[in-house]
């Protein structure tokens, strides 16, 4: 009997191949479904990141698209703050705070050099801009001051919010002095708006550095 059952599988040798070609083509195709299952799909974007056109600030990094038309836009956005937030509202802040800013420096100045408005308490009279903070604290002032930047702040946003749900308005535009753009061009209304901005942008860095300078150094204008 086993000399038949040999005799059968020394007769059969083709289909014993054919069985273990089939078994080996499977584990294969086995094999190459489980790699690309782990391959990192294409979706794009590494030739996208590569052909985009680069900023104008940051010439490493892409070029904020939502920032196009914008007066003085420079491409600077490296935080991608631009795709998370409406830019109406990011140029709003801006504005602000640049204008904030150049008031500020011109009154930080000017407290230093000894300017005083009529009425200043006199409990506060020898402080320095470094100082006033205390001084205005101890005094009891700043309860007013909060009242008065708590009005203000409420007062704007009625109009940031109408801009918001598009009611036309431009970032920063309060009807204020719109007087002076009577009359003027496109390209002359265009570089005033340049000329505002640039200011602003000079102004949050100047402000920054002569309060640091002021401090460190603990000396009135020009802080050294």
């Amino acid at each position: 009997r086993l000399r038949d059952v040999s005799a059968t599988f020394s007769n059969n040798k083709r289909p014993i191949l054919c069985i273990s070609t089939m078994m080996k083509l499977a584990v294969l195709a086995a094999a190459a479904g489980s790699a690309a299952a782990f391959a990192p799909a294409s979706n794009g974007r590494a030739a996208t990141s590569l052909t985009a056109e680069k900023s104008k600030a940051i010439p490493f990094l892409p070029n904020p698209e939502n920032c196009e038309g914008y007066v003085g836009n420079l491409g600077f956005d490296p935080l991608s703050i631009s795709e998370y937030f409406p830019v109406d509202y990011l140029r709003e802040a801006e504005l602000k705070h640049g204008r904030m800013c150049q008031l500020a420096w011109l009154g930080y100045v000017a407290v230093d050099l000894g300017l005083r408005v009529p009425g200043y308490p006199e409990a506060m009279s020898g402080a320095t801009s470094a100082t006033v903070h205390d001084a205005a604290v101890e005094f009891g002032a700043m309860g007013n001051i909060l009242v008065w930047i708590a009005i203000a702040e409420m007062t704007s946003w009625i109009g940031i919010s109408q801009m918001l749900q598009g009611s036309g308005r431009e970032p920063g535009d309060f009807g204020f002095a719109k007087q002076y753009l009577e009359g003027k061009s496109e390209a002359q209304i265009e570089k005033i708006k340049l000329q505002e901005i640039n200011h602003c942008r000079a102004a949050m860095l100047a402000f920054s550095g002569v309060v640091t300078q002021s401090v460190l150094f603990e000396k009135g204008f020009p802080y050294f």
